[in-house]
């Protein structure tokens, strides 16, 4: 493709060389360059690409988009400059892939919990009702039933519009993606063209990333008010921030809630561990999903189909078949003690309590709810003490351990958790480093009928430890000591 054709939508500053030549690849990472390349120099968290400007003509980069000149011109290598160069790189990605996302109807979803269970589950209620559709999400990438595997909650500019152009090569007509506050701050949405923005709540997250709360906040905002006025932003006005997300947004304001009126309305009318009875739009409907936090998740995707034209009573009747996301309150009994255990992805406070209070309310008399969780390494260490007392305060039984412990040592990450513990609560939490022993000793400490919640992975198959990704697979642990097999 023609660089001139590239640079389309971009805000250039100045321009040296020659536009009319043609580009083989984009590239950011200098490592991937070859002949006949353009190299987008962006500043990342950590590698700043301007270092590596040298290197990419080196391996054959033919033109360079940076935030600078170059320091000396150099014969048949074009230089673009432009005021930021990560937002210049989705334009180009998505020039470069014939804009895919203005091909589908593509929904971003963004908040700090209930990303990968709403974009999932519209995934799977737009195929069931007929789509060929695409998802992007923390688990899996999906075109149509195909599986593409995925390494972030939200991929680079490049990777995104290499997929989406598939989703379309494929057929699909709907894409449906989380929209991390990671991506949206590093700008690798930049040059897609949203349908709709969804956002389902904020809480406490990514402060080791955003540093304070309010700069959490305000990425999340930044992804509607990009949203162009054709599309919808659905926002979730039971939490208080909301209505704040859809401040300076273009897009159609929609609201949806289960506390006040609003665009799309939902009650629950019962919450046990076989689902949820619920009242949306004044119709009932039972779905298999549990807990008030999944009826703001069936909520928003059925609010969601509604606004993408589809009718409501087939909506209502499709939304009643589907499962939620791996690693989302998924749940395993041993049928001859009846014990219960909860797998769950909450690694943030409010997430661990929305589950645990879920739980609880669940639960009968006799029965109690062990615990089992740890936090991640190199991220947020605000929230460790704060996750130990949650825990504690919601469970009969705690055990710390490790999760994800990364570059730090797992001690000491469970000594800071230790350090939120209410004093009558340490009599009744273990701390074992060892994860797999953990859960072990959860599972064999449980009484008849009793639920063990073991939060924070998930849907994850691995422990990161120092770099290296161990196997680690949790339902394969508890099936093995329940001697359940498949």
């Amino acid at each position: 493709m023609k660089l001139k054709k590239l640079l389309t939508g971009i805000k250039i500053s100045s321009i040296e060389g020659a536009r009319d030549i043609s580009i083989s690849n984009i590239q950011f990472d200098s490592r991937k360059v070859t002949k006949g390349d353009l190299f987008v120099a962006v500043r990342g968290v950590h590698v700043d690409g301007h270092q590596y400007i040298a290197k990419a003509i080196d391996n054959g980069a033919v033109a360079i988009v940076a935030e600078r000149s170059l320091k000396e011109k150099i014969d048949k290598v074009t230089n673009v400059v432009v005021e930021n160069s990560a937002i210049a790189l989705g334009i180009l990605a998505s020039n470069y892939y014939g804009n895919p996302s203005a091909e589908l109807k593509l929904i971003g979803v963004t908040g700090t919990n209930g990303k990968t269970t709403t974009a999932t589950l519209l995934h799977d209620l737009l195929m069931r009702l007929g789509y060929k559709t695409g998802l992007l999400s923390t688990i899996e990438n999906k075109i149509g039933r195909v599986v593409v595997p995925s390494t972030h909650t939200t991929p680079d500019a490049i990777a995104i519009n290499a997929l989406l152009a598939e989703m379309v090569d494929a057929g699909c007509e709907f894409a449906f993606m989380e929209a991390s506050s990671h991506a949206i701050h590093q700008h690798r949405l930049s040059g897609l063209t949203f349908t709709g923005g969804i956002f389902t709540n904020i809480t406490h997250d990514h402060l080791d990333y955003h540093k304070d709360f309010k700069s959490y906040i305000e990425a999340k905002k930044m992804f509607f008010d990009a949203l162009p006025k054709e599309a919808f932003a659905l926002t979730n006005i039971d939490d208080k921030r909301g209505m704040v997300m859809l401040q300076n947004t273009r897009a159609k304001k929609v609201t949806y809630s289960l506390r006040r009126p609003a665009d799309f309305r939902a009650r629950v009318i019962d919450n046990s561990l076989t689902g949820l009875q619920l009242e949306i739009d004044g119709k009932e409907v039972f779905c298999r999903l549990i807990g008030d936090f999944n009826a703001y998740n069936l909520l928003v995707t059925y609010a969601t189909a509604v606004l993408l034209g589809q009718e409501k009573d087939e909506v209502l009747r499709v939304l009643s078949t589907l499962k939620g996301a791996e690693g989302r309150f998924d749940y395993i009994i041993q049928p001859e003690t009846e014990k219960i255990v909860v797998i769950d992805y909450a690694h943030t406070p409010d997430a661990l309590e929305k589950v645990l209070l879920t739980m609880n309310a669940l639960r009968k008399k006799d029965q109690q709810i062990l615990t089992v969780v740890g936090c991640g390494g190199d991220r947020d260490k605000a929230k460790r003490p704060v996750m130990a007392k949650i825990a504690a305060q919601n469970s009969a039984q705690l055990i710390l351990t490790s999760d994800n412990p990364r570059t730090e040592d797992p001690a000491g990450i469970i000594k800071d958790m230790e350090a939120g513990l209410p004093p009558d609560a340490k009599h009744t939490t273990l701390s074992i480093l060892d994860r797999i022993e953990a859960i072990k000793t959860a599972c064999r400490l449980a009484r008849p009928g009793d639920l063990i919640l073991i939060a924070g992975k998930g849907h994850e198959k691995y422990q990161e430890v120092k770099g290296e990704k161990i196997p680690m697979d949790e339902k394969k642990i508890v099936k093995t000591e329940f001697e359940i097999t498949d």
